[in-house]
């Protein structure tokens, strides 16, 4: 899979999967799988880091985990996120970073969230630098603290025609593919259907070219609050507990580990092993 097989994925009407991966166990299980894009997102800080929300991450987190996945992925594209602050100070410093998680990490694009004028002048030079930019908009949750709540954007005739011109922008800028994240339907239906590049849909209905879900929300191993769009397809939370807490009773038990979880010292060995100690009474060299 490459992000040119991606656009003709589009073109063809195949969905396109995206999903999260934050460490190389995970990598390894999505390079086994039907997805088509592996996304280090910065909710990293949420579901790994235990922040309350994305702001706290840095790129050297961003980077650290992205080898870890990049280490296991090597058929399918991994995009990272773009941080915090990583990428809004200059264009220089953008690019820069943006550099870093190709060279350093082995990603083989960037995910950057927004598209104002400083923004799509951003993702023109890095997509000139050769790097692949991944655009988002809708809820963006790097602007909380001005959004002010994780609520459904574009629920207006002008903020849902300010969305579509956005994701117009972001396609001109050079960006494959846009991230649609918590916005009606209609809206990303009309986006897409007026999109050369892929629309990737969270929260944001059936009519996108593909779905990204944070892969921990489906498997049920987030420990409490699941995203409304969510949908839970394992209960790993409730597995791991009734797995951590029967080891917990059989070792207080004494049934961990039992004989055939035990390695011993071979018949001759341990007469002779016997004796040695016996020479020494009671003290252990």
């Amino acid at each position: 899979m490459t992000i040119p097989a991606l656009m003709q994925k589009k073109k063809s009407g195949q969905k396109i999967v995206m999903l999260t991966a934050y460490d190389y166990p995970l990598g390894r299980l999505l390079e086994q799988s039907e997805v088509d894009i592996v996304l280090v997102g910065d909710s990293l800080a949420n579901v790994v880091l235990g922040y309350s929300d994305t702001l706290p991450v840095s790129l050297d987190d961003m980077l650290h985990h992205t080898r870890a996945v990049t280490r296991a992925v090597k058929s399918i594209p991994v995009i990272i996120d773009m941080p915090f602050l990583s990428y809004q100070v200059s264009i220089e410093e953008a690019v820069r970073n943006a550099g870093r998680c190709l060279k350093e990490a082995k990603a083989t694009g960037v995910k950057v969230e927004g598209a104002g004028k400083f923004r799509l002048q951003t993702i023109e030079r890095m997509v000139d630098a050769g790097i692949p930019v991944m655009g988002h908009i809708g809820l963006t949750p790097q602007s909380i603290n001005i959004l002010g709540t994780y609520s459904t954007q574009g629920k207006t005739a002008s903020a849902a025609l300010k969305l579509i011109k956005d994701a117009a922008m972001l396609e001109d800028a050079g960006a494959f593919s846009i991230v649609l994240e918590n916005i009606p339907s209609q809206v990303s239906k009309e986006i897409s259907i007026r999109l050369q590049i892929p629309t990737i849909g969270i929260g944001a209905g059936p009519e996108c070219d593909g779905q990204v879900l944070v892969t921990y929300d489906l498997l049920g191993y987030t420990g409490g609050y699941h995203p409304w769009f969510v949908r839970k397809y394992a209960d790993l939370d409730s597995v791991i507990e009734s797995a951590v807490k029967n080891f917990c009773e059989d070792v207080k038990k004494g049934n961990f580990p039992s004989e055939a979880e035990t390695r011993n010292l071979p018949e001759g060995e341990k007469t002779g092993f016997l004796d040695a100690i016996g020479k020494h009474g009671d003290k252990q060299e």
